[in-house]
């Protein structure tokens, strides 16, 4: 079948927009063949600095005849509907249409399109100019003498103005054929402007800069190969990888893996060669992400480590785009001068910023507005140190240490280095921190706080780090909730779902025992506009259940069960909020009982006394559902009970006797339900009856011994305990009974069946 093959050559396209760009092409020209009748097998686009092309296989030579009824209005219809029938139908006059009967609905227009198939070529021909003119480019540009203002006296005759061609960098050609694999393609004439489509081709700038005719798609790929361009961006990269890690390992080294900038730097050439560079190693004093930062901005090259040590070496390797005669020595050098100077510039401001203390650097932060409504950044310091100087306790961390992290966490933000690297804020604090003598939790927490950043990243896990990032990303939230700046929608402006996202994430992966609704009215005290606190609180507590429920669905939790565990928990926390300002208090301690309780923990790393981890320390689950620990442990307890056969036996006795009492509360037109009448059920019930209650009294106690301890597995096993005596009853007794006293009975203990499992999980939510 025939093959299209598309080709738009221009000047060099940035490479971020390349991989999109080749996809658009793909999606306009084949939603376009669809659109006109025309049918393919396969299409893949492809991007070079200098080049999108396509490629379409299997394309039909021509779009099928149509032949379509269309049904008109009533005869005598107004003439304003008679009109947009005959527009509708391309017909001219109603005389082209014929009158059909209906015996329900009288008699009515009706008329026949006939729509003959178009050829393919005819078809292209007139969707590439589409698509060329129409190109959703992020940003584009117009340019010779056809972009010149029509009004203006230089304009040259034909000028266009803002009517003229718009692409990313000026188009040079535009290669268009189609046809069988057996015979020569046939070139589909386009035309743009002074662009008209031919079978021609340009290979590499200056290795084979002569045209090149070309027939189809292999022949064009083979061709551009000789002439010194590789087409595939993702050859391309594999080809950069496999010369950089033999190059590198041939002098005992390793690449600094960058994905980023491999994908970038295969948009940059069409024929990559790997050379190696060097600079001076005095050059190493500078911090190791200073260096990378700088050679990967500033000159797109790769950075190399000793295999023995991984530490980081004075060369480089670069991707030039040709073969050089001399080898790439010049190439080489020109990018070890601009290197050198670069990394002159980066110890400049890095020996500039050593000579201030931190503590100098933050209070340049009182003219620098975080949010007019939140005040400076060193007002959101002083909030964050007095949050996580009131967390530390819980965290196993000394509040001093985690007061003076916070003092100096955004200390490095007017500092020259991170001006030059944004980056780097955070990791710049650090090394300054440790120059001035900072213990290594301080210092640490100054780099770590900002941690998760996305998906990929590790969570601090030091306690002070811990404090630190938690009190970042919640004085971050409750600030904006409390001004009312929530994500709507897709927006996001403030990244409020990441930092969200980094409380569950540090929260979990440490195995935090904290309850959220405290935090957040603490955080809320010294938040401006905090009026409303608790209505703000609940509402980002809910927030943060939407996160959690999104965090679970990805790490592969049903959704049923999420929902089935935060149907519990609708009341009020009854938790207090955090006391004090921080000076060894916690949520929900005073300072006497704090001092006490942590001196009955047990050791935390490092020394400290903490609660990190969940064994460590006991605490029932509330209703307020605000401890997202318990909430993730309650979830997987639940999953495992259901994947047994008791746990699903049990799921259909419950949804058997929710029926009924759903059936028969309707009917009553009241709730069944309350204590059922022991003494009935003793004296007029039946064996089933007395077993079952006996039973329930029995598990629910159970169940609260398990809940209380936060065992919920055991928990979960004592309700499979039900399971034989709501079998026996449903097998012998007959629920509605003739007996009133009897029916309403026993439909109440068919709701204490209901009260019992949802001390666990609300059952009514579980699908499947």
């Amino acid at each position: 079948m025939p093959e299209l093959l598309i080709e738009l050559f221009s000047e060099e396209i940035p490479a971020r927009m390349q991989a999109r760009a080749a996809e658009d092409l793909k999606r306009l020209v084949t939603d376009g063949l669809v659109e006109a009748g025309l049918t393919y097998e396969g299409a893949k686009g492809f991007a070079t600095p200098r080049r999108l092309a396509l490629t379409v296989q299997g394309v039909t030579a021509r779009s099928a005849d149509l032949r379509e009824e269309r049904r008109g209005p009533r005869v005598g219809a107004p003439e304003k509907a008679v009109e947009g029938f005959l527009r509708a139908a391309g017909l001219s006059s109603i005389e082209e249409a014929r009158i059909e009967s209906d015996p329900k609905k009288g008699d009515f227009y009706l008329a026949t399109i006939e729509k003959p198939g178009r050829a393919a070529e005819e078809i292209i021909a007139e969707l590439l100019p589409k698509v060329i003119r129409g190109f959703p480019w992020p940003k584009s540009m117009r340019w010779g003498a056809a972009s010149a203002p029509t009004d203006s006296r230089f304009a040259a005759p034909g000028a266009e103005g803002t009517a003229s061609l718009r692409w990313v960098r000026p188009l040079r050609s535009i290669l268009c054929s189609f046809g069988p694999e057996t015979e020569d393609p046939e070139v589909i004439e386009v035309a743009i402007g002074d662009l008209v489509s031919s079978n021609l081709t340009f290979g590499h700038r200056f290795m084979a800069p002569e045209p090149i005719t070309v027939r189809r798609f292999d022949d064009y790929v083979a061709k551009l190969e000789a002439a010194k361009v590789v087409l595939d961006a993702e050859r391309r990269q594999n080809i950069i990888a496999t010369e950089a890690k033999n190059l590198a390992f041939a002098q005992g080294l390793e690449v600094v893996e960058d994905k980023g900038l491999l994908e970038e730097v295969a948009g940059l050439v069409e024929w990559p060669v790997v050379l190696m560079g060097a600079f001076d190693k005095g050059f190493l004093d500078i911090p190791q992400e200073v260096i990378r930062l700088t050679i990967r901005q500033n000159q797109k090259c790769f950075v190399l480590k000793d295999a023995a040590n991984d530490a980081l070496t004075s060369r480089f390797l670069l991707v030039a785009n040709l073969e050089a005669s001399d080898g790439g020595k010049e190439i080489v050098a020109g990018n070890e001068r601009v290197i050198a100077a670069r990394l002159a510039d980066a110890r400049f401001f890095y020996e500039q910023d050593l000579a201030t203390p931190l503590e100098e650097w933050g209070k340049k932060l009182s003219a620098v507005t975080f949010h007019d409504k939140l005040g400076t950044q060193a007002q959101r310091v002083d909030r964050i140190a007095r949050l996580a100087s009131a967390l530390a306790p819980l965290l196993g961390a000394r509040h001093e240490a985690a007061e003076r992290a916070a003092r100096l966490a955004k200390a490095d933000l007017p500092t020259g280095m991170v001006g030059e690297f944004p980056e780097l804020q955070g990791v710049m604090g650090r090394y300054y921190a440790r120059a001035q003598g900072e213990s290594g939790h301080v210092a640490d927490a100054i780099r770590d706080h900002y941690k998760p950043q996305g998906p990929g990243e590790a969570v601090p896990s030091e306690p002070v780090a811990i404090a630190v990032a938690l009190a970042d990303k919640l004085d971050t939230l409750t600030g904006f909730w409390a001004i009312g700046e929530k994500p709507t929608g897709s927006k996001d402006p403030y990244a409020l779902r990441r930092a969200a996202l980094g409380v569950i994430r540090i929260v979990l992966e440490n195995e935090l025992r904290l309850s959220l609704k405290p935090l957040f009215a603490d955080a809320l005290k010294a938040a401006p506009a905090a009026s409303g606190a608790h209505e703000v609180a609940a509402d980002l507590l809910a927030f943060f259940a939407d996160r959690l429920k999104v965090h679970l669905r990805e790490e592969g939790a049903r959704h049923d069960l999420i929902d089935a565990v935060f149907a519990l928990g609708q009341a009020a926390n009854p938790d207090p909020p955090l006391q004090g300002e921080g000076r060894g208090e916690a949520p929900g301690w005073d300072g006497a009982k704090s001092a006490e309780s942590a001196a009955s923990l047990p050791p935390a790393p490092g020394g400290a006394t903490s609660p990190l981890k969940g064994e460590e320390r006991s605490k029932p689950l509330g209703p307020a559902q605000d401890d997202l620990l318990v909430i993730v442990r309650r979830v997987a307890a639940l999953g495992q009970f259901l994947d047994s056969e008791d746990g699903q036996n049990l799921l259909t006795s419950y949804r058997r006797a929710a029926n009924i009492l759903r059936a028969e509360e309707k009917k009553d037109g009241i709730s069944h339900e309350g204590e059922p009448d022991h003494a009935l059920i003793h004296q007029s019930g039946q064996e089933e009856e007395r077993r079952l209650l006996a039973v329930i009294e029995s598990v629910e106690a159970h169940v609260a011994a398990h809940l209380g301890e936060e065992d919920f597995a055991g928990a979960m096993a004592q309700l499979a305990e039900l399971r034989p005596a709501v079998d026996a009853f449903f097998d012998h007794v007959t629920v509605n009974a003739e007996d009133a006293a009897l029916r309403a009975n026993r439909l109440k203990l068919l709701s204490r069946i209901r009260v019992a499992m949802h001390k666990v999980a609300d059952f009514s939510k579980i699908g499947g």
